[in-house]
């Protein structure tokens, strides 16, 4: 490599940086080490880890343990599809571009919404993308947001909303969710959006249909974020009024993998379809009149004059897009109603089970799906780090998402947890 730039040495490739800048000595750095002694090194340090696929979880608050079944990994990790790459080409990237438009159909069938971008960075993205584009919709500059939605999601729509002189104004919760009526003093002619999030951040379900009302009597967008999982069990956002629908895609065949990649979902009306953030898939004919797919109503400031695009956060993540598709191709519209099923059924079960050890109470009374938050009558950090010697993630300390939940327990149970498990964690947590 040196003779091909035409020098002797290293030392003749640097001579022009100074040498009061230079370092002077080798650097601090291990001897290098083969492949087989990387690997042994690597593997190590995975082993200092315990991933949560070998304990029994009980974790939520947006990343969840479902079973992946096969089929997932086998098709995502086909070469085809594992490099993907945006498919600038629809001559040679037929394949994806039929994925991805299949990705599509499936989340307008999901949430009974008319059209459907091809995903988000994650769920989190999409909700302050759906806040953004009722702004543009409506040339409104305010959102209501509930305090029910995920705190985490609602810092990143106050990031952004600060940036696209946006004011947010957080609905107050009151017994786990937000009421009709409050939203009503909150919603006004100024309003773009009113966003909710149902199952909430606690698990609660809101009351959709009165609060889409209250969004479309002032004339503003009515956003629904929602479970997918749960789509399979709960009446469609569509059905109370929703004009965008949203949410976190992870629990659909993609691993928790330390909290990421997940991907963001994100439907609408097709009155809306203009203004929708991201990369679209369309289905047309070639000139020979064969089916074909392309991408089309392109707003992304890739493809377009960038003060012309609708969003620059909204790349999407192709492979968990696939990965989701897959898994709903499998498990088919039964399938998914009884992971729903079984996921709702479960969590009603754990809770009894826990509150019978009277270490926790309930602070919410409002109807739940397959999360619920407790009180836990001592310190909810000892506890968890107990149960986790035990070999539980035993649940989520939501004092550590929010302080204004200090000494609540957000748990999250799927059909992947068994009756024996339950009963496990409520035996040793009684026994703490």
């Amino acid at each position: 490599m040196l003779r091909s730039v035409g020098v002797t040495d290293v030392d003749e490739l640097f001579e022009s940086v100074p040498e009061a800048v230079r370092l002077g000595r080798p650097l601090d750095l291990p001897d290098g080490l083969s492949e087989m002694e990387t690997a042994a090194a690597m593997r190590a340090l995975a082993d200092a880890n315990t991933p949560a696929t070998r304990l029994v979880s009980f974790a939520g608050a947006g990343c969840y343990d479902h079973y992946i079944p096969a089929i997932v990994d086998h098709v995502v990790r086909r070469p085809e599809f594992f490099t993907a790459y945006t498919p600038y080409q629809p001559e040679v990237s037929q394949g994806t571009l039929q994925n991805i438009y299949e990705f599509q159909t499936l989340m307008c069938e999901l949430t009974g919404m008319d059209v459907a971008n091809a995903s988000m960075y994650d769920g989190a993205t999409a909700f302050v993308e759906a806040a953004l584009m009722a702004s543009r919709i409506t040339k409104r500059h305010k959102v209501v947001v509930a305090g029910s939605v995920h705190p985490e999601w609602r810092v990143v729509l106050r990031t952004y909303a600060a940036s696209g002189n946006i004011e947010v104004v957080t609905c107050p919760v009151e017994d786990g969710v937000i009421s009709a009526a409050t939203a009503a003093l909150l919603v006004d002619d100024s309003t773009a959006a009113l966003l909710v999030s149902s199952p909430n951040f606690v698990g609660h379900l809101e009351d959709l249909a009165a609060l889409g009302q209250v969004a479309h009597a002032a004339g503003a967008l009515f956003v629904v974020s929602v479970n997918p999982i749960l789509a399979g069990v709960l009446e469609p956002p569509s059905s109370f009024g929703a004009d965008i629908v949203v949410g976190e895609g992870q629990p659909l065949g993609n691993p928790m993998s330390m909290g990421g990649p997940g991907l963001g979902f994100f439907a609408c009306r097709q009155a809306h379809l203009r203004q929708l953030p991201g990369r679209i898939v369309g289905r047309t004919v070639d000139v020979d009149g064969r089916g074909a797919f392309v991408l089309t109503m392109q707003t992304r400031e890739q493809h377009i004059r960038r003060e012309k695009a609708t969003s620059n956060i909204c790349s999407n993540h192709a492979l968990n897009a696939l990965a989701a598709a897959v898994y709903l191709s499998a498990v088919g519209a039964a399938g998914l109603e009884s992971v729903g099923r079984a996921c709702v059924a479960k969590a009603h079960y754990l809770r009894d089970a826990l509150l019978a050890t009277e270490k926790f109470d309930a602070p919410y009374s409002a109807p739940f799906a397959n999360e619920f938050a407790l009180r836990y009558a001592g310190d909810p950090a000892a506890m968890h780090a107990q149960m986790l010697r035990r070999g539980f993630l035993a649940g989520v300390d939501l004092g550590t998402i929010d302080p204004g939940m200090d000494g609540l327990v957000l748990f999250a149970v799927t059909e992947k947890r068994t009756k024996a498990e339950m009963d496990s964690l409520a035996k040793e947590v009684a026994s703490l």
